[in-house]
């Protein structure tokens, strides 16, 4: 016979320590959630994941950790990347992550990753500034990954052409204002957003925050891997394992 009330099964034991791993197109970034210690080194349009490893294992040899949270920039979908990135090398979608690592990893895009560490209820749209243009959606505690950066601005510019760091250098300050202006206002509309976060690189260029946006942090991406496992400051946090990432 079946009980009538069967056991619950035990939730999953939380990590001591997370090693976050944040992956961008001209850095990577590591931190320690029992450290304040920061480490970063250099990325570019030819690294690869295999470079991912060496990096870690030369500038934090002596770190230990007992799980990993990896934000990429790319789509990731059930903890596996989708394609390859634009702004990085090959070969990170067939890439063995848990092998490679051997530790328990939970990967997401970097742009929800730092999405999840800016917010702070409601509805809430983060865009990530950059090499490239990131993007997620936060509503009630679930976190979607988007790619706003695909979307057609002209017959000849997508978002990302005019939000990332090429466009700054191709439109001129002014003008690149002028297009984030243009561009939050129409995805405050279509997302009926409460607030909209401007995270990566390239935020602390803006010199005029467009209206209904507030600027993020970039350190924001390591509070959002602890929030991946459950953790905030090193300590178990109920309120945080109700995220749900997508």
């Amino acid at each position: 016979m079946v009980p009538m009330n069967p056991p619950k099964p035990p939730e999953p034991q939380t990590p001591k320590t997370i090693l976050v791993v944040d992956v961008g197109g001209s850095n990577v970034k590591l931190l320690l959630s029992n450290s304040t210690d920061r480490v970063k080194f250099p990325t570019g349009p030819r690294f690869t994941p295999r470079q991912l490893l060496a990096g870690i294992r030369k500038h934090a040899p002596d770190w230990e950790y007992d799980a990993i949270s990896l934000g990429l920039p790319i789509p990731i979908v059930h903890d596996k990347p989708v394609r390859e990135p634009n702004n990085l090398g090959r070969g990170w979608v067939k890439f063995d992550y848990r092998a490679a690592f051997g530790k328990p990893i939970k990967i997401i895009n970097d742009a929800a990753m730092q999405a999840l560490g800016s917010y702070e209820g409601g509805r809430m749209l983060f865009l990530g500034l950059g090499t490239g243009l990131g993007s997620a959606m936060v509503l009630d505690h679930v976190v979607v990954s988007l790619e706003l950066g695909e979307l057609c601005y002209s017959p000849r510019h997508s978002f990302e052409d005019m939000l990332g760091r090429e466009g700054r250098k191709r439109l001129g300050q002014r003008r690149w204002e002028e297009a984030l202006d243009s561009i939050v206002g129409i995805l405050r509309m279509a997302f009926v957003t409460d607030y909209i976060v401007i995270g990566g690189g390239m935020a602390r260029r803006v010199e005029h925050l467009p209206p209904g946006a507030r600027l993020g942090d970039n350190r924001n991406a390591f509070v959002g891997g602890l929030r991946m496992w459950g953790l905030w400051a090193g300590r178990p946090d109920k309120q945080q394992r109700a995220l749900v990432i997508r």
